[in-house]
């Protein structure tokens, strides 16, 4: 268990709010690696331009790259992540350790993932940062993949284990992404099952907009609508 920190959306110094999204590709969405101020074209943009308005401000970071595992990240955590001082960490990640097992044969088995999750978030240094994890989701787009589904199941429940026991909020997506697809059809929320559409997105950043305690009728008020 780490220790006490804010559940406000707040810098506890004079800067404003430092918010880092670390992940693989739904989080990268296409951002330019080379500059730091690139968001990407995805949730992470949304959130940014959500909070533009506050007047307590918030400084937004995407770390996100493509194709990520949890490894992954534990290879460029402490180079990349852990220097930004993060306010607010988001970490969304396992989807990836879910499909190297099938278009790799590289599984990563759920225990494996959980511990690494929780050497991420033990590597943090102090002031600790407001921690929010996001669940991976899937979305099967033919009838064999449904089995992977068993796969990914391990995940999500390492996702809420190490929640629970680092104080972090969970911000579930599954259940809420397949819902969409089944009232939508797939392609309207993610063609491949895991890239999102601007609808997809946009789902997210509500999403995260909740789990934070915020409206997020802000994705309008930033003029957003044409997202979702």
């Amino acid at each position: 268990m780490m220790g006490e920190r804010s559940d406000q959306l707040r810098s506890t110094t004079s800067h404003p709010a430092r918010l880092v999204f670390v992940g693989d590709s739904i989080t990268d969405c296409g951002r330019d690696r080379s500059d730091p101020a690139s968001l990407g074209e995805g949730y992470v943009h949304l959130i940014a331009d959500a909070l533009a308005g506050r007047a307590d401000g918030a400084e937004v970071r995407n770390l996100g790259v493509s194709g990520d595992r949890a490894v992954d990240l534990e290879a460029r955590w402490a180079g990349e992540v852990a220097p930004t001082r993060a306010d607010v960490l988001t970490v969304y990640v396992g989807v990836n350790d879910m499909w190297r097992r099938f278009d790799s044969d590289d599984p990563t088995e759920a225990a494996a993932f959980e511990a690494t999750l929780r050497r991420l978030l033990d590597a943090l240094p102090e002031p600790l940062p407001r921690l929010l994890l996001i669940e991976p989701f899937f979305l099967p787009v033919t009838p064999d993949q449904h089995a992977w589904l068993d796969d990914l199941d391990g995940k999500r429940a390492a996702v809420v284990r190490v929640a629970a026991d680092y104080d972090a909020t969970v911000i579930p997506l599954h259940d809420r992404m397949t819902a969409a697809a089944r009232e939508q059809g797939i392609p309207a929320i993610a063609s491949d099952g895991v890239h999102p559409s601007p609808a997809g997105h946009r789902m997210i950043a509500e999403a995260w907009l909740d789990a934070a305690g915020l409206d997020a009728a802000g994705l309008d008020a930033a003029g957003l609508d044409a997202a979702g």
